[in-house]
């Protein structure tokens, strides 16, 4: 098994911060839905290696649930395992980007996001750790950092515009194994 695919089988299935909101007044409640996607991709190049996943993501917040979807890449590096992200494909939005309403999508049309610094996550012990810093706009921030091991994930997620932070909480909000 490659380190992409270590890490993706770690990042794979249903999580929540269910337990973290009930010991921690005031964290949102979050939920993850994670699936590998490469076989709904056709015309892969020749010996390809990375694992594309569809990212789900709801954030319920003052009775309101946000869904924010996305796709990602998994690649192993020298350095470690990186996550680019791409845009959603043509034909779907924040709405309707699911795994399961996702239908064939040729490699061709997949483009990565040009405002998303890909992240970088190297293995200590079975934890992975990593992140990245994206500059959005000239004064738009978006500042990623994350823990991956068999107990929980961990991600810490912080927008600032002009070095205020707009978005974001002061601990990370830590996921577990869902049904």
């Amino acid at each position: 098994m490659s380190k992409a695919e270590e890490l993706v089988r770690l990042l794979t299935g249903r999580f929540d911060n269910s337990e973290q909101c009930r010991q921690t007044p005031g964290v949102p409640f979050a939920r993850h839905v994670n699936t590998p996607c490469n076989h709904k991709i056709v015309h892969l190049p020749e010996g390809f290696s990375g694992v594309f996943v569809v990212e789900e993501s709801y954030y319920t917040t003052e009775g309101k649930t946000h869904a924010s979807p996305h796709l990602f890449l998994f690649t192993e590096e020298a350095e470690g395992v990186k996550l680019t992200s791409y845009e959603i494909p043509a034909g779907y939005g924040k709405d309707t980007f699911t795994y399961e309403q996702m239908g064939t999508v040729d490699y061709a049309e997949l483009k990565p996001s040009e405002k998303f610094t890909p992240a970088l996550y190297t293995c200590n012990g079975g934890v992975w750790e990593g992140g990245s810093v994206s500059m959005f706009s000239p004064v738009l921030k978006f500042t990623l950092w994350e823990r991956f091991s068999d107990r929980e994930l961990e991600v810490s997620e912080t927008m600032e515009v002009n070095g205020k932070r707009t978005f974001g909480y002061d601990q990370p909000i830590r996921y577990k194994p869902s049904n």
